[in-house]
């Protein structure tokens, strides 16, 4: 049985970031308007994908909508594939997470990525718990609404890539 592959491992390895040039019918509902063609889509990287993260200064956030939104627009593309982007975020945070563990104190500071709506990714590593928890050091307000937790007024904070 061969060992599981480590965060840091998935980002050294992963495929460099390419681009689907006739997205299939099935996908167009993806495309925020009327495609050219057949829509174009870039699959990001693990790498990429932390490059960005790592761009956001402390203090200020970012979404996994707009990190999408860099990519397209750094490849010219319709789109960045929504569902690999978040894969590949929370690789970087993984990866992230081993670092400090290890003891590296310049880490991508992927807390300050948040979903479209401004609520913090349970998948990250210490969940929503440690997430605001690092957000609030940086002097953020994290809510509860209903089940999920949200930065107030996160979009006075955002940040374009």
């Amino acid at each position: 049985m061969s060992k599981k592959m480590t965060a840091l491992e998935k980002m050294r390895n992963a495929k460099p970031p390419h681009i689907v040039r006739e997205l299939p019918e099935k996908l167009h509902g993806w495309l925020p308007a009327q495609p050219r063609h057949g829509g174009t889509m870039v699959i990001s990287s693990p790498a990429e994908i932390d490059h960005f993260m790592r761009q956001v200064p402390d203090g200020a956030l970012t979404t996994a909508a707009d990190i999408a939104a860099a990519l397209a627009r750094r490849h010219k593309t319709d789109i960045a594939c929504p569902l690999t982007t978040g894969i590949f975020i929370n690789i970087a945070a993984a990866a992230a997470s081993e670092l400090r563990a290890a003891g590296e104190v310049n880490v991508t500071p992927f807390w300050r990525t948040l979903k479209k709506d401004g609520s913090l990714n349970e998948k990250y590593p210490g969940g929503t718990e440690a997430q605001a928890q690092m957000l609030r050091a940086e002097g953020h307000t994290v809510i509860q609404k209903g089940k999920r937790w949200l930065v107030q007024d996160f979009e006075a904070r955002r940040v374009t890539l």
